[in-house]
């Protein structure tokens, strides 16, 4: 129940499950038996997901089942078993590819991830390699094109049946040695696995010499990009600019144009100045409409007198005039207002003030990023506080509701609510007496009043008949004299 699975880069041991997918097996078992798999190509490498092979063709669409090869292409494809369910969970192994009404044929592939169980309800999985993880190792490290195929060869070499316990069908016959390789088997291939990659072949030494120098100047460019001096490997300085050096400290820009315009229409022409006073740091960079003028330029201004001194010439190999798109989408040149190659803070008329506004923007968008930052900081604080004082009522509640669930706490608390009831009860029945005592004082107050109001009024009603009749004693009087 074991087949050995010879490649170009080692060799495969492989497991099959014969009680659970007898009749995938049965399948793989006489295609190996009858050489059917030799020298088939491995078309797909997939790093991290399959390596697939099984087609004879290496076109990826040929192969058929072994009852498609003994009884004719009208049983190319076969339905395989479904249950019990296989998942592909781990690395290493093999699945037959399943087409779009879940039919296989005689093309499988190997494993080389996990965790690929979107692969379950179209493939079918038959084994699994015991011997050989390292040779899928290596398959997964292949170097491919973008439709994931192999650039140098990786082939089937020879297949070898170590335990076959189900019988051969009806016409099977295989061959009694390994048959040898046919143009149609050895179609699809690209560079043999035992051929030798001699990029010199056929070339001079002029043009050795510069595929060597190319190969450095990407290596040094990819080492730049590594470093982050320039944003990509691929970027190039622009090719209509060129540098001039050794100049005169008293040359200036206008000189300079005047000069080189001579060649073509120049689009900049800027000697680069100290950051701090302004002085010629004696090279520039003059940049030309067009690639010709440049180079004319390169060819007859080298080594050329230019206020007593003779400059140097050469294309430009800086990047400053350049901007970068991302990853894969090239790089484009400044315009002229864009551009500012190294002056720093010597300006031109009328930009000074420009320079000073957008200092003052950048102090002003740091002073509110500052405030804004304190503004958060103190909010965090109070969220803070306010998070540890709920914390703390929490944490509270939490031990007053764990005591009061003690025994020991429920007995004392009952104690505590009997006593109150008491202090209740006793102040109940002192305040009854009390208002019993205010009552018949009251009471007393009452009668004790109203014996004043009898006896005041009966003395008024005595002293209002005496004057009575001192009036009445008056008037006599009177009338009898």
């Amino acid at each position: 129940m074991s087949v050995v699975v010879e490649t170009t880069l080692g060799d495969i041991t492989v497991d099959l499950y014969i009680k659970r997918r007898p009749r995938a097996c049965l399948n793989f078992l006489k295609l190996c038996k009858m050489k059917y798999y030799n020298y088939s190509l491995f078309h797909t490498v997939t790093r991290g997901f399959i390596a697939q092979t099984g087609d004879p063709t290496g076109s990826r669409t040929g192969g058929e089942s072994i009852f498609g090869v003994i009884e004719g292409p009208v049983k190319r494809y076969f339905e395989p078993e479904i249950n019990p369910r296989i998942k592909h969970t781990t690395m290493g192994l093999i699945s037959f590819v399943g087409n779009e009404d879940n039919m296989v044929g005689s093309q499988f592939f190997f494993t080389l991830g996990s965790d690929l169980t979107y692969l379950d309800e179209k493939h079918c999985v038959f084994g699994e390699v015991v011997e050989g993880v390292d040779v899928l190792e290596v398959i997964n490290e292949a170097i491919c094109d973008t439709d994931d195929r192999p650039y140098q060869d990786i082939r089937i070499t020879h297949t070898v049946v170590l335990d076959d316990p189900l019988p051969d069908p009806e016409g099977l016959r295989a061959p009694s040695r390994s048959p040898s390789p046919s143009a149609e088997r050895l179609q699809g291939g690209r560079i043999a696995p035992d051929e030798e990659i001699d990029e010199t072949a056929g070339k001079t030494a002029e043009e050795v010499c510069e595929m060597i120098a190319d190969r450095e100047a990407k290596a040094r460019a990819t080492i730049l990009e590594m470093v982050g001096d320039i944003p990509d490997a691929e970027m190039a300085p622009p090719e209509n600019v060129l540098f001039v050096c050794k100049l005169n400290p008293v040359t200036n820009d206008d000189d300079l144009e005047i000069i080189f315009s001579r060649f073509g229409k120049i689009k900049s022409c800027e000697v680069i100045r100290d950051r701090k006073t302004g002085d010629s740091l004696q090279y520039a960079f003059v940049e030309f409409e067009d690639q010709k003028s440049c180079e004319d330029a390169y060819f007859k201004m080298d080594n050329v007198l230019i206020d007593d001194r003779r400059i140097h010439v050469d294309f430009s190999q800086s990047v400053s005039k350049v901007k970068w798109l991302g990853k894969g989408r090239g790089v484009r040149n400044y315009g002229e207002k864009d551009a500012d190659l190294g002056r720093g803070e010597y300006h031109k008329n009328g930009e000074r003030k420009k320079v000073e506004k957008k200092k003052e923007l950048r102090k002003e968008y740091k002073r509110d990023k500052d405030d804004y930052s304190r503004r958060n900081r103190d909010r965090r604080h109070e969220d803070r506080e306010r998070d540890r004082y709920r914390a703390n009522l929490d944490r509270h509640r939490d031990r007053k509701r764990d005591r009061s669930r003690s025994p020991k706490y429920k007995t004392s608390d009952l104690k505590r609510k009997q006593e109150r009831r008491q202090k209740k009860r006793n102040v109940s029945h002192s305040s009854e007496s009390d208002r019993e005592k205010k009552y018949k004082s009251h009471k007393e107050k009452t009668k004790k009043s109203k014996r004043r109001k009898e006896e005041t009024s009966s003395e008024s009603e005595h002293e209002k008949r005496k004057k009575k009749k001192s009036k009445k004693r008056k008037k006599y009087s009177s009338d009898s004299s």
